[in-house]
């Protein structure tokens, strides 16, 4: 793609993500698909993004191998902890084990280490309570955790590696980009 292209892509499209949920959701809404609602949809969708751009964060250029991965492996977690939890909670002789657990960051990119506390926080059993910049952790509190230094472990392995290799374009230690 030229120079040229580019800069026009970038103009007319900054945040294609964005323009295309503005633009389903529109549709969504009048629940049509009728030519009047598609300009309607598209020219919002153009419009929107333009006028926030200011606002909004600088586009990011996803890997979206890792980015599907990530979203099975976090669906299917959701389904499993949901399943954990109702058995801890309606179990007639359950005792959880809570306990605060600290997470030692490695991601650099600020939407890989939101994205790693808000997927901890959909969870469930799990919240992160806090993102402690300064000692580059996330503080969680998990519902019942029998070993935290393995949840800890489990958590960064399942979660943080595979946004890092999105955000981050796999500069892992030891891995040549």
């Amino acid at each position: 793609m030229s120079t040229k292209s580019a800069s026009v892509m970038d103009r007319w499209l900054p945040h294609p993500v964005i323009t295309l949920l503005i633009v389903a959701s529109w549709l969504l809404l009048m629940q049509s698909f009728r030519g009047p609602d598609i300009f309607w949809a598209v020219l919002i969708g153009l419009v929107v993004p333009k006028l926030l751009g200011d606002f909004l964060p600088v586009r990011v250029h996803l890997r979206v191998g890792p980015a599907l991965r990530l979203m099975r492996i976090v669906l299917w977690d959701i389904i499993v902890a949901n399943i954990a939890v109702a058995r801890l909670v309606l179990g007639p002789m359950s005792r959880p084990r809570p306990a605060w657990i600290e997470v030692p960051l490695t991601a650099t990119h600020p939407t890989a280490i939101a994205l790693f506390a808000a997927i901890i926080t959909t969870t469930p059993g799990t919240v992160s309570c806090v993102i402690d910049e300064e000692r580059r952790l996330i503080l969680v509190h998990a519902l019942d955790a029998e070993d935290p230094q393995a949840m800890a472990t489990d958590m960064k392995r399942r979660y943080e590696d595979l946004l890092i290799d999105i955000f981050e374009h796999g500069n892992l230690p030891g891995r040549t980009a």
